[in-house]
């Protein structure tokens, strides 16, 4: 699949624009010169096959991986390239990495109030999250790793709305889930982005997951945006999961 040359976009409407966004590991570069932007309550998905770069992208976002050169751009006015995760988080933007990530020996509740007291949140915050995730309270003192994948992906969610974030980051949300909790959770998806006016960035190798919630796709290879597909373009995706070697 060779490499397009993606305009960078007026980020006039946009809650983020990465503009010629590169960023590796020490000495090896990942991402070369990444333009992508997300508008306002806008759903958007990466796509690509392992190892093109949709993780370090946002990592690179989050502030977990430093950028060797680039803007992040937060509504036009914060650069947020190089910004520790702390200053990001604060920015408004939530986080759910790859494999949750959920802490293993505390509980469901102690797993949320982390991220509240992180943020600085009220208690009305969490008891909202709560109350719009109905699923995770029988579950509240049971500890992370009592839990299966669907619920400790349910669980990283909560807690990622628990800080309250404009701009929501998800990485392989349907990985390692039974096909029915994933139906669940694109529902919490879509309710949470009417509820809270949520952009999302979601990354997946699922194109049947992605087309349920994406308004459009960048495609990623070797480090580079090499398409940028409409919602059309993924419904009827079969010729670009053997392309990619992803599932559907």
């Amino acid at each position: 699949m060779p490499p397009l040359e993606v305009p960078v976009a007026h980020p006039d409407d946009a809650v983020l624009a990465v503009q010629r966004l590169s960023a590796g590991y020490g000495s090896i570069t990942v991402l070369r010169d990444i333009n992508l932007r997300i508008e306002r309550e806008e759903i958007v998905a990466v796509l690509g096959r392992n190892g093109a770069g949709k993780t370090t992208l946002l990592k690179s976002i989050m502030g977990v991986v430093r950028p060797g050169k680039g803007r992040i751009l937060l509504d036009q006015k914060v650069d947020l390239a190089g910004k520790s995760s702390d200053r990001v988080a604060s920015a408004g933007i939530g986080y759910v990495p790859q494999g949750r990530a959920i802490f293993p020996t505390l509980t469901v509740m102690e797993n949320l109030k982390v991220a509240q007291y992180a943020r600085g949140n009220p208690d009305s915050v969490l008891e909202e999250v709560i109350e719009f995730l109905p699923e995770i309270k029988p579950q509240l003192h049971a500890r992370g790793a009592s839990l299966s994948g669907g619920q400790q992906q349910i669980v990283a969610l909560a807690r990622a709305l628990v800080t309250r974030p404009r701009l929501l980051l998800l990485d392989e949300p349907s990985e390692g889930i039974q096909p029915s909790i994933i139906d669940t959770i694109i529902d919490t998806l879509r309710s949470a982005q009417r509820k809270w006016s949520l952009s999302i960035l979601l990354v997946e190798q699922n194109l049947d997951f992605a087309a349920l919630l994406a308004q459009r796709a960048y495609v990623m290879d070797l480090g580079r945006v090499a398409r940028v597909l409409p919602k059309e373009a993924l419904v009827e995706a079969d010729e670009l999961a053997r392309e990619l070697m992803i599932t559907t």
